[in-house]
């Protein structure tokens, strides 16, 4: 396999310094750069596009989890912490890995081993699509609540007002983002922008019915029902058929 480029973000120079001494063991992580602040770290990753990310949670100013917020797509992180409490608090965002500290180099051995598997596993799966692949992850925050959701399982976006719902799973959380900011960073040959207001997975469609007018009717797997619009109708014809 390649070699994992890797960035840390961390405000601590001997924790740093401590990972870096962890990585030493491990060839298949290169470390590309590290940071000691979320606005510096935001530069980095945009800059370095890195396949790994060592993210402290608790820093000064901002913490890791608004730095996530702020990133269109998320690295595999692997957050580090002193704090029992915020290790806990990190599986609701279903971070990939963390590390208490100090960190020991079995667990750190652990937690590579975890994801160079993860990684090998995306890079079977993912095509040449431009924009986000289907296993890449972002990251949403709706007041307290925090997800970092991989493309594929997300089933449907729509405009409400001045923001976008994302739905996947049971949660609709919502964005400060547009719908065309977001369509243009999706595979466009799975993802489908059924009228104005939302964009369909194909892959979580149930059954297409006629509707009134020449238009269709979407049931997605969770039960929402989307009507396509007439000329959306006919790209989407065209699209699935053979």
């Amino acid at each position: 396999m390649s070699t994992l480029k890797a960035v840390i973000v961390e405000d601590s120079r001997l924790a740093r310094n401590e990972l870096k001494e962890l990585m030493k063991a491990h060839k298949e992580i290169e470390l590309i750069g590290e940071a000691e602040n979320v606005d510096e770290g935001f530069k980095l990753i945009n800059e370095t596009n890195p396949d790994l990310l060592f993210l402290d949670i608790n820093m000064p100013e901002k913490d890791g989890f608004e730095l996530l917020e702020l990133l269109d797509e998320v690295p595999i992180t692997i957050f580090t912490t002193a704090f029992d409490e915020y290790a806990i608090k990190s599986f609701e965002y279903n971070a990939f890995d963390y590390l208490l500290k100090p960190i020991n180099q079995k667990r750190f051995s652990s937690s590579i081993t975890k994801v160079i598997e993860k990684s090998n596993a995306v890079s079977e799966t993912n095509g040449k699509e431009k924009g986000l692949s289907l296993d890449k992850q972002i990251f949403i925050k709706d007041g307290e609540k925090c997800w970092l959701v991989k493309i594929k399982d997300i089933s449907l976006f729509e405009i409400v007002g001045n923001y976008t719902r994302v739905f996947f799973e049971s949660n609709k959380p919502l964005i400060y983002k547009s719908l065309a900011q977001i369509e243009e960073k999706l595979p466009s040959d799975v993802f489908f922008r059924a009228n104005r207001q939302q964009i369909i997975n194909i892959n979580h469609v149930n059954k297409v019915v006629s509707w009134f007018n020449g238009k269709l009717k979407i049931e997605m797997n969770s039960g929402e029902e989307i009507e396509i619009s007439r000329r959306q109708s006919y790209i989407f014809k065209d699209q699935l058929s053979f």
